[in-house]
């Protein structure tokens, strides 16, 4: 066995950590202190707290994270999307920068880590597959421009209240304008060009820490704090502590909601971004391990002083680029900021707020999602429409009504495919573009007689009558077309309820009769198709073989067409022929003709049918 299949069947966070590795790891994680250093900075002022909030955020959540995940490269950390939902939330309840207002935020982070460790013992993930992707799209670009019109107050020098609801902030903008700040606009000017600039030549440069380095030395020697820009401010040095929010019950149970929302935002992005790269790099995904590990990280930052955890796409992109293949380069992000914190938190008090903005502003911009909306009105309108609903909910209303609108749509939307699946007519042609129709058209046939619907989807009460109409219009078009007596094989094998919604092989039968049919199989359970195979015999009719379009290719390969048995009404043969098999070799046979249930069996020396001596 090579090393690298060793590697790969190891599993765990830290499975692929060699000894020629680590030095490449380590050169990861110090790219990703240089991100996420000035990020979390940036979002925890959009959030409302103070920068230690962000920073201790890096520190315990990060390194208990990194040793409980399944993910090799998962990145946890605050974004941006949740940012702006603890603001929004947490806005209507305290002000921001009062001390109720931090210790609300550890409140939020605390019950997100228990709800996320209920989803992880219940196995409660595949509730984030509700949350479509348009849906998604909608939603995260609603809370991406709320945040972009705080994000150019800042670099614009304009004083604008940023707990306020966007049309708010956006007329306080406009108000202001006249107090537009010369030196700020072009500090923010040039960090924009040098970050979008800077990206282009080089990605794994970190050139948002350039930025403030840059722009916190050009404010330091032309003393541009007095001249009117913004600064940070002194930030508290010291590591985190252990702390716990006092609050009374009915704050807590106030905050639930919003740390809903927050869970469900995360568990759609994080847990795709995790499978994303699992299958990308070939390691396992185990996404309730994630759920859980979440649910701890949530649990430290609310200990400590930080706030709600998420996953970051962007971080964890950035790792991927760096070829990072562990969790080795978060745990050295989390000893760099620690550092920080204890001997060069003086660096930051001078760093200028439309830098920070600026920085905010260019991780944010992508999140519009231009192209996926793009994307989305060329391919699938309905989707496009359901995507712009959330957008103007969470703008216009708010993120928790955004969330809540984004699920009932979601669901709608699930509700909408269940009751209309695919309906498809199998031709019998060797073509793929005539193999499988859009929908059942009128008139159209598998073969000469035979006409055969297929189901994409499991059939139960509310597409039971979708399907009963395509298979009748298939039908009627038929029998209006030519002078036949057309057998309607139904190739689905159904998961039936019992809310008595769905058509049984009964009334398929009666309905078939009353449009001139001889008889209706519905491949739905083996006791039926015997039944209906013994009242053929009784009948004396010829015994025809299952498998609809692919039988009948078979057939006319041989030689013979299909239309010489189907296209005539069965009569008693003048000497009926039985052909008795064992039990195990008629299911083989049904295995070889059903395209679906071929199942490895061991080769047997085929019987031959007998053969009915021609007449003279």
């Amino acid at each position: 066995m090579s090393r690298q299949e060793g590697a790969a069947e190891r599993t765990g966070p830290f499975a692929e950590l060699t000894p020629r590795t680590i030095v490449r790891e380590v050169g990861a994680g110090v790219t990703l202190l240089a991100i996420a250093v000035p990020l979390n900075i940036g979002y925890a002022q959009i959030a409302g707290l103070p920068p230690t909030a962000g920073l201790y955020a890096l520190i315990v959540p990060s390194i208990v994270f990194a040793f409980a995940v399944s993910s090799r490269q998962l990145i946890a950390s605050p974004d941006a999307a949740a940012s702006a939902l603890v603001a929004s939330s947490i806005g209507g309840l305290a002000v921001a920068g009062d001390a109720d207002y931090a210790t609300m935020a550890l409140a939020q982070a605390i019950i997100c880590g228990v709800v996320f460790l209920l989803a992880a013992v219940f196995k409660l993930g595949f509730l984030a597959a509700f949350l479509s992707k348009p849906v998604l799209i909608g939603f995260i670009a609603g809370l991406a421009l709320d945040i972009l019109v705080s994000q150019v107050a800042k670099m614009l020098g304009v004083p604008i209240d940023s707990s306020k609801e966007f049309v708010e902030k956006l007329v306080q903008l406009a108000e202001n304008l006249g107090e537009v700040d010369v030196w700020s606009v072009v500090i923010a000017v040039v960090s924009v060009l040098i970050l979008v600039i800077g990206r282009r030549i080089a990605r794994l440069v970190p050139w948002a820490l350039i930025v403030l380095i840059l722009t916190t030395v050009v404010v330091v020697i032309l003393d541009l704090d007095g001249a009117g820009v913004d600064v940070l401010g002194e930030v508290p040095a010291g590591p985190p502590t252990l702390t716990w929010p006092v609050l009374d019950w009915a704050t807590w149970f106030a905050l639930v909601p919003s740390a809903l929302a927050l869970v469900l935002v995360t568990v759609a992005e994080g847990l795709l971004v995790a499978r994303a790269y699992a299958e990308k790099n070939g390691y396992p995904d185990a996404p309730n391990r994630d759920l859980f590990a979440f649910g701890v990280s949530n649990l430290a930052a609310g200990a400590t002083g930080g706030y709600v955890v998420g996953a970051s796409a962007s971080r964890t992109a950035a790792m991927d680029l760096a070829g990072a293949r562990t969790q080795l380069p978060a745990i050295v992000a989390a000893a760099g900021t620690l550092l920080l914190l204890l001997f060069g938190t003086a660096l930051l008090a001078d760093i200028p707020s439309p830098a920070i903005g600026a920085v905010v502003a260019v991780a944010v911009f992508p999140l519009l999602g231009f192209r996926e909306f793009a994307e989305l009105f060329r391919t699938v309108r309905s989707e496009f429409l359901i995507a712009v609903v959330c957008f103007a909910v969470t703008l216009f209303v708010g993120a928790i009504p955004g969330i809540l609108v984004a699920f009932v749509l979601a669901l709608v939307n699930l509700a909408r495919r269940a009751a209309r699946p695919a309906l498809e007519v199998l031709a019998d042609d060797d073509s793929p573009a005539d193999s499988l129709l859009a929908s059942a058209p009128r008139g159209s046939v598998t073969a000469p007689g035979v006409v055969v619907v297929r189901l994409a989807a499991p059939l139960f009460f509310a597409n039971a009558g979708t399907f009963t109409d395509a298979g009748k219009a298939a039908v009627e078009g038929e029998l209006r077309s030519r002078p036949l007596r057309p057998r309607l094989r139904v190739g689905h094998r159904p998961r039936r309820d019992r809310c008595g919604s769905v058509p049984e092989p009964a009334d398929l039968a009666r309905r078939a009769r009353r449009h001139a049919l001889p008889e209706q199989g519905a491949a739905v359970r083996p006791s039926q198709v015997r039944a209906l195979r013994a009242a053929r015999r009784r009948r004396g009719l010829r015994h025809q073989p299952a498998g609809g379009a692919f039988g009948s290719r078979r057939r006319a390969s041989r030689g013979g067409g299909p239309s010489d048995r189907l296209s005539r009404p069965s009569t008693p043969p003048t000497h009926p022929i039985r052909v008795r098999r064992r039990p195990e070799r008629e299911q083989e046979r049904r295995n070889r003709s059903h395209p679906i249930r071929q199942q490895p069996t061991r080769r047997r020396t085929p019987l031959r049918r007998p053969t009915r001596p021609r007449s003279g």
